[in-house]
Formats: C-alpha cells, sequence, structure tokens
C-alpha cells in the first residue's frame, strides 16, 4: 500500500444513510458523492435490523481529503455499521485530512457505530471528528480505536498530528490532540504511557438509564477488563445516567479490539435487548 500523498485532487466525500420503521422491518437508504458508500443492506439478524458495511475504495485518506458521513435513524428504526478494515490516514504534505461523522438518532431508535480501527501513519495530519444527537427512548453503541504507526513493521508515529473529537452537546465531550513529538504525553505514565493504541466505547441512551441497569453494565465491563491482561489499561465510568464510557491503551490493536467486542457481547443483550451477534466480515 502506497503511503504517500496523492499527485491528484484532493478527495471530498459525502455518504448519507436513512433508515426508517416499516411493519417491524428497517429500511434503508443511501445518497453518495466521492467514493465513499455501502454495501447492499444486509440482515443477519432478521428485517428488524439493517447491518451496513462502509467502504472507501481508494484505501486511505491522505491530506486535503474531506470525508463525511451523515446518519439519520428514524423512530423505532434499528441499524449497525461497520467497515471491512481499517481506516488509513497516510502521510501528508502539509494539508490536512479531516473525518466527519454525524448521527442523529430519533425516538425509539438503535444505532451500532462500530468501525475497525483508524491507522494513524507517520506524517499524518488528520481529524476524526463525530458527533451525536439523541432523542428521548433512543439508543447507540460506538467506539472510536486509533492505532499510532505500524510497530510492528517498525515504522513509528515519529512525526504528524492527529486529533479526535467525540461530541453530544450538553452531555459529553472528549477530544485529544496526539502530536508525535510529544514524548511527555506519549511516554508518561500521567498520557499513553508508552502505548500506540488509545480506544474509546460509549453507550449512549436519550432517556437516563435505570440505575439497576446502569450498574449491571459498568460491572459486566469491569469484568471484562479484569480479564483482558497485561497489554490493556483500561477503565468504564458513567457521569451521567445517559451515558457510559470506556477508555483504554493497549500495545496492540488485536487486544483492543477484543476488549471492545467482549465488553460489546456483554451490553448488548442488555441494554439493546439483542442477542451478542457480531457482522461475519469481523470473522473473515
Amino acid at each position: 500500500m502506497i503511503d504517500a500523498p496523492r499527485t491528484q485532487a484532493a478527495w471530498a466525500a459525502h455518504l448519507q444513510l436513512t433508515y426508517r420503521a416499516e411493519a417491524e422491518r428497517t429500511l434503508a437508504h443511501d445518497l453518495h458523492s466521492g467514493p465513499l458508500r455501502v454495501l447492499q443492506a444486509l440482515y443477519p439478524e432478521g428485517p428488524g435490523i439493517c447491518h451496513h458495511v462502509l467502504v472507501h475504495p481508494p484505501g486511505g485518506v491522505v491530506g486535503g481529503d474531506e470525508l463525511r458521513v451523515t446518519v439519520e435513524a428514524g423512530a423505532g428504526s434499528r441499524a449497525l455499521i461497520t467497515t471491512p478494515g481499517a481506516t488509513r490516514f497516510y502521510r501528508s504534505a502539509g494539508p490536512w485530512a479531516e473525518q466527519r461523522t454525524e448521527l442523529h438518532l430519533a425516538a425509539g431508535a438503535m444505532l451500532e457505530w462500530l468501525p475497525l480501527e483508524t491507522l494513524a501513519y507517520d506524517q499524518c495530519l488528520a481529524r476524526n471528528t463525530l458527533s451525536m444527537q439523541l432523542e428521548p427512548g433512543s439508543l447507540l453503541m460506538g467506539w472510536d480505536l486509533l492505532a499510532l504507526g505500524l510497530p510492528a513493521a517498525e515504522r513509528p508515529f515519529a512525526q504528524g498530528e492527529f486529533a479526535t473529537r467525540i461530541h453530544w452537546p450538553g452531555v459529553w465531550l472528549e477530544q485529544s490532540l496526539l502530536r508525535a513529538d510529544d514524548v511527555q504525553l506519549r511516554q508518561s505514565p500521567l498520557g499513553l504511557a508508552g502505548r500506540s493504541c488509545v480506544g474509546t466505547m460509549w453507550l449512549a441512551s436519550g432517556t437516563a438509564l435505570d440505575r439497576a441497569l446502569l450498574e449491571q453494565l459498568l460491572d459486566e465491563a469491569r469484568e471484562e477488563i479484569g480479564q483482558a491482561g497485561a497489554d490493556i489499561t483500561a477503565g468504564v465510568s458513567s457521569t451521567d445516567p445517559r451515558l457510559l464510557v470506556l477508555r483504554l491503551l493497549a500495545s496492540h490493536t488485536e487486544t483492543a479490539f477484543a476488549l471492545l467486542r467482549a465488553v460489546r457481547a456483554r451490553w448488548r443483550p442488555l441494554a439493546l435487548g439483542l442477542p451478542a451477534h457480531e457482522p461475519r466480515i469481523w470473522r473473515q
């Protein structure tokens, strides 16, 4: 895979996904411009839940590229969105690359936003932002997993910057700027502690969760964290009855992703009332 800037003009791409519930089935409609789209709607769990695999045919994002995903989950709809592989931000000659995700959930909607990891290649300049709006009774489970460089291939994140922002207005704001030359942040035990993988997982509800359920969800996640092994440093908390947040540091994306999958398997039946089914593409 070539990790150099393209000589052609930067690409702008926009994908809009709309879901609506109709007669106990979730129907999907997609509109796209530029190289960003989804594969056909899949229903491995039955007609009530639509699965989509989001693809970016160029295979990577370079300086100047702008990707935008907008999701409108209508009242009572249920959907799961994932990706077939990692999102790669390649090195930039100067311009920043940007990926923006906007999630809007109507009353009673359920959405799982579960992309595979994001890879920040050496010398990339990138922003990855996600915003969410939830109406009463809606539920959103999602995660964001970032890996800095390719340490296993002896290609560390030695230069560049990666900015992340997750925002639920009035409820939650998570943001960071990771600079390759910020040795104190990257090596300090109060920072990344030398780890190259950073993850955030959340369960957001448009209506306050029952206290007993909230405590059970926290306990289930903490049990999985306790079994995750030495490669993982993680914690889970809830500062608002509408939100649970799990944060992790790891040296390997495989162990980080394994923890996210394990916690999802625990949370999904309890919070969403759905079995711990995984997208088939994760097992390929």
